[in-house]
């Protein structure tokens, strides 16, 4: 910045101009006053002095003893300060005089002495105290008219007209140099204290400016570069009560404030990425969501149709296959058409086969009036568990029930969300080849009550487990299997405002998470 549009320049500027001014005032006025009163003490000095001429020669005058008044006269011209003193009588003829050689003479009527008076019409019979003075080159001349007193007309000396009013004039001449220089060293003086003094107060105002205003200044100034340069964390360090220590204050709390909208504008963008993929990861399980459900209702649809559609022709076709065999077999020729029997046993397996898809399709697009009641949830589960039991003890696996919570009840269709359960259960049991343990955990997670069943299986890979409850999708065997299984249980547990999914997966076993929501009332005991 430059010095001249800085506030501390300005300052000074404005304070000099300030102090000049008072300053010069000051000084004029003081020294007008000094010469004006020492003008003043000297003129009245030398009036004293020609009044006191004028009364010590009163008596020499009455007695006309030219002597006397010629001794005094010569003493009072000895003082110091005094030039010398005339004394003029009314035709302007000097009678007296501190100089001898002058006496006699007659002045016109343009000296000083006359013209004071001879210079105004009608000639005035007094003047005022300023007229009666002329200061020339160092001189004060200063004239004391006599007037003719009682006294004076009355003596016997020499006679005076009562009309007459002035006798004769005291005229004095005094040196000036003693005030002239009095009125130059105090002038001298006065003009060398205002410097000083001006000097004094402005390099005061300096001091005062750069501690009190740049200093802060300066302070606050770095702070705003420090803040502008991305320094958040930066503190003004000065602590005042005036307006600038409160600045500095706001200052640091803006600086707080700042600091802690900025690291949070970070924190969020750096979570932002984060963040994003986030909602598109539920964005896109929303989707997917809505496509499977999209899917599931169109396939239902032709489901319902072609199972209807194929439903009686199996029928009759596994029926006449079934009782063509049986009159083979009672044939008296067996052997002769046992390779007919034989494909007939495979024309009746088939159609069994193609019996169950059309079941199960049937099964994946039911539509019709579900009746739902309130019902506990561990019923479901322990009449599942009872359907299943035998296959357990075929294929070696030891059932665990865990139910938290002696009773959990949900408004349901019963006889679906046993079916889901007994088709998870059976997901479970073919992924166990070797055996092992399944557990069906029960319990409550806010207002859902929640199955849990878990195996000890292979696991599903991570890259088909977003495929697993599409129809007709499986990693089992493709003749046995037809695929519709995990797409039931999905269909039922939406159809029941519920959610299925796989909470864990691995290669120590899966676990599926069935979340259904709670009948309040009836788990209240306050059933309407």
């Amino acid at each position: 910045m430059k010095i001249y549009n800085r506030l501390g320049t300005r300052l000074t500027v404005l304070f000099a101009s300030i102090f000049l001014i008072i300053m010069g005032l000051y000084g004029y006025f003081n020294i007008t006053v000094i010469k004006s009163n020492l003008s003043f003490a000297c003129m009245q000095n030398a009036y004293n002095i020609s009044d006191v001429v004028k009364k010590s020669t009163r008596y020499g005058m009455l007695i006309n003893s030219k002597e006397h008044v010629t001794q005094i006269i010569n003493t009072i011209a000895t003082e110091e300060g005094v030039i010398g003193i005339k004394i003029f009588n009314k035709e302007g003829i000097v009678s007296y005089s501190s100089d001898s050689v002058e006496i006699g003479t007659k002045v016109a009527l343009e000296h000083y002495a006359c013209n004071s008076c001879h210079s105004i019409k009608p000639t005035p019979e007094t003047l005022p105290f300023e007229k009666l003075i002329n200061k020339n080159s160092g001189v004060l001349t200063l004239i004391n008219p006599i007037i003719n007193e009682k006294s004076c007309y009355e003596a016997n000396c020499h006679a005076h007209k009562e009309s007459e009013k002035l006798l004769g004039i005291i005229s004095l001449q005094v040196s000036t140099e003693i005030v002239d220089n009095i009125v130059n060293e105090s002038t001298d003086n006065t003009l060398l204290g205002i410097i000083l003094t001006f000097f004094s107060l402005i390099v005061t105002s300096i001091l005062m400016i750069k501690m009190f205003v740049n200093k802060p200044i300066k302070k606050l100034f770095d702070g705003i570069n420090e803040i502008s340069s991305g320094n958040l964390d930066f503190k003004i360090n000065y602590n005042s009560s005036d307006e600038l220590g409160l600045m500095a204050k706001k200052f640091n709390e803006m600086s707080d404030k700042l600091n802690l909208a900025y690291t949070e504008i970070k924190d969020w963008n750096e979570n932002l990425n984060v963040k994003i993929e986030q909602k598109n990861a539920e964005l896109k399980n929303i989707y997917e969501q809505i496509v499977q459900v999209e899917k599931l209702a169109s396939l239902g649809k032709l489901s319902a149709t072609v199972a209807h559609e194929l439903n009686n022709p199996l029928e009759g076709i596994l029926t006449y296959s079934r009782l063509i065999i049986r009159k083979l077999e009672k044939s008296d020729d067996v052997e002769k058409y046992k390779e007919i029997v034989d494909i007939l046993k495979l024309i009746s397996d088939e159609s069994s086969r193609c019996g169950r898809i059309v079941k199960d399709l049937l099964q994946f697009a039911h539509r019709g009036e579900t009746e739902f009641v309130v019902t506990n949830l561990n019923e479901i589960a322990d009449k599942a568990a009872m359907l299943m039991a035998h296959h357990f003890e075929m294929n070696n696996i030891k059932l665990i029930k865990d139910y938290r919570m002696p009773s959990l009840y949900v408004e349901c269709d019963p006889q679906r969300i046993e079916q889901a359960l007994i088709a998870l259960l059976v997901n479970s049991v073919e992924a166990m080849n070797q055996g092992g343990e399944i557990r069906i955990i029960i319990s409550q997670e806010m207002n859902n009550a929640v199955i849990r069943i878990s195996d000890q299986g292979h696991g599903i890979s991570p890259d088909i487990i977003h495929q697993i409850f599409e129809p007709f999708f499986s990693t089992k065997d493709k003749v046995k299997d037809t695929g519709l299984g995990l797409s039931v249980v999905y269909g039922i547990i939406r159809q029941h405002n519920g959610k299925v999914f796989v909470e864990e997966t691995s290669v120590k076993g899966t676990t599926f998470k069935i979340s259904l929501p709670i009948k309040q009332e009836k788990q209240n005991g306050k059933e309407k």
